[in-house]
């Protein structure tokens, strides 16, 4: 038991998918995984563990923002010995080749932030997703022809952000969307050894000011979470679910 998270050692699969939504994590159990058990409620955060295809996957809520998704992702890498968390969330298209209903898988993530400057100082360190993990989502997608595109995400401190230039600026840069989550969590897989991506929604455009309904984000929504899904089937069939990611090598 951690002090965030109130499961037992065994409780959390290897595997898990990160909403913010703790009522996210909830449906998703409750829609996707079978028999699916309750293991935490801390706070409203509420996670679970069942199986997809005959393999353990958990489902937790992270809450908003890098200091909250911070908090859970160290706690599952560093108590649970969580080996890949895949955060299924939405963000906001800051590039127009990004259309509404897209899926954007992170290849790495910027941010504004300074939750890294107790470990770097005065070094930029740029927070990127595992390769395979980020392979297997969009051979996922391509086999199902979901509409996904890879590419890098900005992850704001800010929801309401005063610069009101910032996101052309980034979109200049190759930057596709704008989301509060995946800086933090790529930094912590890095720190731990272990595997992390970011897939998230696309529920708005920031440029073109369009926006999806609740029952277009709905149906975008479960399209991210089977393709989630599927790239843990396929990285559990390649390594088992006592893999870690590899060290790099020179």
């Amino acid at each position: 038991m951690s002090t965030h998270i109130a499961a037992q050692s065994g409780q959390i699969a290897p595997y898990v998918l990160m909403p913010g939504d703790p009522y996210r994590a909830r449906w998703i159990a409750e829609t996707f995984l079978e028999d699916p058990q309750q293991y935490n409620d801390v706070r409203g955060m509420l996670g679970y563990t069942g199986t997809y295809r005959g393999v353990r996957i958990s489902a937790q809520g992270s809450g908003m923002g890098q200091p909250s998704i911070g908090i859970y992702a160290h706690e599952l890498f560093a108590e649970y010995d969580v080996e890949a968390i895949i955060r299924v969330g939405t963000c906001g298209a800051i590039a127009e080749s990004v259309k509404v209903r897209d899926v954007i898988l992170g290849i790495a993530a910027s941010t504004d932030s300074a939750m890294n400057r107790p470990r770097f100082g005065d070094v930029a360190y740029a927070p990127a997703a595992d390769f395979e993990l980020l392979r297997f989502a969009w051979e996922a997608a391509q086999a199902k022809t979901l509409p996904a595109v890879v590419g890098g995400l900005f992850s704001s401190d800010q929801f309401y952000n005063p610069n009101t230039t910032i996101a052309s600026t980034l979109a200049g840069y190759g930057v596709l969307g704008v989301e509060m989550e995946s800086a933090a969590l790529y930094t912590l897989a890095a720190q731990f050894g272990r595997r992390a991506l970011a897939v998230c929604t696309v529920s708005d455009h920031i440029i073109t000011g369009e926006e999806t309904t609740a029952a277009e984000r709905q149906e975008t929504f479960d399209d991210m979470i089977v393709m989630a899904l599927d790239a843990i089937v396929r990285l559990d069939a390649e390594h088992g679910s006592g893999a870690t990611a590899s060290a790099p090598t020179a």
